[in-house]
């Protein structure tokens, strides 16, 4: 039963990370393509290598857990 509510709340997460995803999209925010973010684009094909964008958003989310825990205390 714990599992099944574990699994729907992890469910519940990624819809709204992909709604915000989706949200940051139409204000402007350029996830994705921000500079330093690499795209290769081949005769048939494009890759994006959005490391710039993976630092960001991890950065941010070890600052939003890391005030969660400090003020949790």
């Amino acid at each position: 039963m714990a599992l099944g509510r574990i699994l729907v709340l992890f469910g519940v997460v990624l819809v709204v990370l992909g709604g915000l995803m989706m949200l940051a999209g139409r204000v402007g925010l350029p996830l994705g393509r921000l500079p330093g973010d690499i795209t290769y684009r081949g005769k048939n094909t494009v890759v994006y290598f959005p490391i710039v964008t993976c630092i960001v958003i991890s950065v941010v989310l070890s600052l939003v857990f890391w005030l969660i825990a400090y003020f949790r205390r």
